[in-house]
């Protein structure tokens, strides 16, 4: 499993993942804001299997 996310999509996915938790956990939405794990968890171990079954890579290639 090596990492296919870059630096901006782990950030704007950890933003997303924190305002959805968030808006859950202050009750402006649902239950649903808690699908906001998905983005936080990928964003903090770098690693998205839709990208994989896509064939996507936003980390730079390492030389």
């Amino acid at each position: 499993m090596s990492t296919n996310i870059g630096g901006l999509d782990r950030l704007l996915r950890a933003a997303v993942g924190i305002v959805l938790i968030a808006l859950t956990l202050s009750g402006t939405i649902g239950v649903w804001g808690w699908l906001g794990l998905v983005p936080l968890v990928t964003a903090v171990i770098g690693w998205c299997p839709a990208y994989r079954l896509l064939g996507m890579n936003t980390c730079p290639l390492k030389k």
